[in-house]
C-alpha cells in the first residue's frame, strides 16, 4: 500500500487546531504537530515530510526564521506560511524565501485540504485529467483520419497530437496509444500529400491550399514592413512544433504572440525549403533563375544555402520594395553571443534576417554522440534538452532585450525533423545523393509503400537536371539504407532525427509574429 502523505504543522496554538488535524487525517494524511520552530526544524532533520504548515507568529523562533532553518535542511520541501498578518512587506519577504503558499488566519479545514491537495497531488490529478482528455479525444482524432481533411484540419490535428505529446506524463499505456495514433496520422498524411501536393503548386493559397515556404516572405514578412517598425525575421533551422511550444512558454510573458503555420516545401531539407523561404521561388524556378548558385552535383549539396542574402535582396527587388536589409547566419556559440550583445544594432535596418543553426546542429550531433543520445533517449528528453538550451541561451537573452524595443519579430523555421525508427532499402547509382530522408538521381528504386517516387519532378516544383532525374521522399518515420552493409547502416542511423521527407513533424511548421508587450 502507498504510504500516506505526511504533513508537519507548527503552531504555538496547535491544540486549537485539533479539529483541522482530525479532518486532514480522515482525508488520508498523516499529521505531525509541534508548537515551536526549534521542534519543527528538528522534526525535518529526523523525518521525511511532504509539506509543512508553518505559523508565522510563534514565541522564540518566529516563522520566517524557522522557514530559513527548514530550507537549509530541505530546500525542495513545500512550506505554507499561515499568519494573522496581511502586510504586503511580510508577504513579499515570505515569497522571497520561496514559500509554496500563503494563508491568512483564520483558516478553515477545507482551505487547508485544498492547499495540501494542490501541493501534493496536483501532478497526479493533472496527469490523470490529461490522460482522460486524450482517451476522449482519441476517437475524434481517429474519426477525423477517416474523413476528408483540409490543410487547416491537418494543422489542428497535428497541434492536438503534439500538445498531448508535450503534456501527457505518467501514463505509459496512454502514451503508447498516442504514439501509435501519431504513426497512423503520418501514414494518412503521406497519402494526402501525395494526392494534393502538385495541385497546391499550381494554385493560390486558400481554404484548400496552405501557405508554402516560398510564400512566407511576400504574404507575411513584407506586409509587416508597412507598419513602420523594424522587422527581425528569425529562422531557427530544423525547429519542430513541440520545440516551439517550449519556447512559447518562455516568450509569452514578454511578447504578444500571433501564431500561425505554413507547410514546408518538399523535400523538407535546407537546400530546397530554406532557399525557397528566402528567394520566394520554388526550387525548379530557383534553379532556372540562378543556375550558377544551384547545382545538382553531389559535392555542392551542403553548400546550396550560401546565397540566401542574395535571394532575399532580389526577392525584395522583384516586389519593388525598398528596404535596408541585414543578413546574418549564426553557426556557433561565439556568433550567438555577438548577436545577443549587438541585437539592438539590427533594429537600425528595415528588415534583418537571422538564421540560427543550433537546433539543427543539436539534431545532427545527437546522431553522432553517445552522450547526447544518453541525455536525450527519446523525443520527450530531446524536447526538454532543447528547452534547457533555450532558457539559458544567448538567444533568449536577445529576446529579453528585444522585448523592450519598438520592433516586430517573425520567428519560424525552414522545416522540422522526425525521429527515424524504420529502415527501407533503396537502390541507386553512385551519383545518387546521400541524404537519409530524400534522394535524387537516376534509376532510383524503393518500396513505394515507404517512399514517394517522383518520376516527373517539375509538377512537384523540383529541378530536373536531365530527363532521367527522379526523386525519392521517405514517408512516415522511414529512412533510406543501401543494400551494401545494410545492417551496419540500419543500426548506425536508427533513432536519429532527420529531415527531407513527408511527415507532419517535417512539413507543418510554426510561424509566430511577436510584438513586445512593454512597448
Amino acid at each position: 500500500m502507498p504510504s500516506k502523505p505526511r504533513i508537519l504543522w507548527a503552531d504555538d496554538e496547535i491544540e486549537l487546531l485539533r479539529p483541522h488535524i482530525l479532518f486532514l487525517e480522515t482525508k488520508g494524511y498523516e499529521v505531525t504537530s509541534v508548537t515551536n520552530g526549534a521542534d519543527a526544524i528538528e522534526q525535518v532533520r529526523r523525518n521525511h515530510f511532504d509539506v509543512v504548515l508553518l505559523d508565522e507568529h510563534m514565541p522564540g523562533m518566529g516563522g520566517l526564521e524557522t522557514l530559513a532553518g527548514i530550507k537549509a535542511l530541505a530546500p525542495e520541501l513545500p512550506i505554507v506560511l499561515v499568519t494573522k498578518s496581511e502586510e504586503e512587506q511580510l508577504m513579499e519577504e515570505a515569497l522571497g524565501r520561496q514559500i509554496s503558499d500563503y494563508l491568512t488566519k483564520p483558516v478553515n479545514p477545507s482551505q487547508i485540504l485544498l492547499t495540501c491537495k494542490r501541493l501534493l497531488e496536483q501532478p497526479r490529478i493533472r496527469n490523470e485529467k490529461i490522460s482522460q482528455e486524450y482517451l476522449q479525444a482519441f476517437a475524434r482524432i481517429a474519426a477525423a483520419l477517416q474523413g476528408q481533411l483540409a490543410p487547416d484540419d491537418w494543422v489542428s490535428l497535428y497541434r492536438q497530437l503534439t500538445r498531448f505529446d508535450v503534456t501527457l506524463e505518467g501514463d505509459e499505456a496512454a502514451r503508447q496509444i498516442l504514439e501509435d495514433q501519431f504513426q497512423e496520422a503520418n501514414r494518412v498524411f503521406a497519402r494526402y500529400i501525395e494526392a494534393v501536393y502538385p495541385n497546391w503548386l499550381s494554385s493560390a493559397p486558400g481554404k484548400d491550399r496552405p501557405l508554402l515556404s516560398h510564400e512566407v516572405l511576400p504574404h507575411v514578412v513584407f506586409p509587416l514592413l508597412e507598419e513602420g517598425r523594424p522587422v527581425l525575421f528569425l529562422v531557427i533551422d530544423c525547429m519542430r512544433l513541440d520545440q516551439w511550444l517550449e519556447f512559447e512558454r518562455l516568450l509569452a510573458p514578454l511578447f504578444d504572440l500571433n501564431v500561425m503555420h505554413y507547410f514546408a516545401l518538399l523535400p523538407t531539407a535546407t537546400p530546397y525549403a530554406r532557399n525557397a523561404l528566402f528567394s520566394g521561388l520554388l526550387p525548379r524556378d530557383l534553379a532556372r533563375r540562378y543556375p550558377d548558385a544551384w547545382s545538382e552535383a553531389e559535392e555542392s549539396e551542403n553548400s546550396r544555402n550560401r546565397n540566401e542574402e542574395l535571394f532575399l535582396s532580389e526577392c525584395l527587388s522583384r516586389r519593388r520594395i525598398s528596404a535596408r536589409i541585414r543578413y546574418e547566419k549564426l553557426l556557433g556559440a561565439a556568433d550567438g553571443r555577438t548577436f545577443a550583445r549587438q541585437v539592438n544594432d539590427f533594429l537600425q535596418y528595415t528588415l534583418s534576417a537571422v538564421v540560427v543553426n543550433f537546433v539543427d546542429i543539436l539534431a545532427h550531433s545527437r546522431s553522432d554522440s553517445d552522450v547526447l543520445k544518453e541525455l536525450a533517449p527519446d523525443e520527450r528528453a530531446y524536447r526538454a534538452l532543447t528547452r534547457t538550451w533555450f532558457e539559458h541561451s544567448w538567444l533568449y537573452q536577445a529576446f529579453q532585450a528585444l522585448a523592450h524595443q519598438r520592433c516586430t519579430i517573425l520567428l519560424t523555421t525552414d522545416h522540422g525533423a522526425i525521429r527515424c525508427l524504420h529502415p527501407t532499402k533503396v537502390i541507386g547509382d553512385r551519383e545518387t545523393s546521400t541524404a537519409l530522408r530524400f534522394k535524387f538521381g537516376r534509376n532510383l528504386r524503393c518500396d513505394e509503400r515507404h517512399a514517394l517516387l517522383i518520376r516527373d519532378p517539375l509538377p512537384f516544383g523540383l529541378p530536373r537536371s536531365s530527363i532521367t532525374t527522379t526523386y525519392l521522399l521517405a514517408k512516415e518515420d522511414y529512412y533510406f539504407v543501401y543494400p551494401t552493409n545494410y545492417h551496419y547502416y540500419v543500426n548506425l542511423y536508427r533513432d536519429t532525427f532527420q529531415h527531407g521527407g513527408i511527415s507532419l513533424q517535417e512539413m507543418i511548421v510554426p510561424l509566430a509574429i511577436l510584438r513586445p508587450k512593454a512597448v
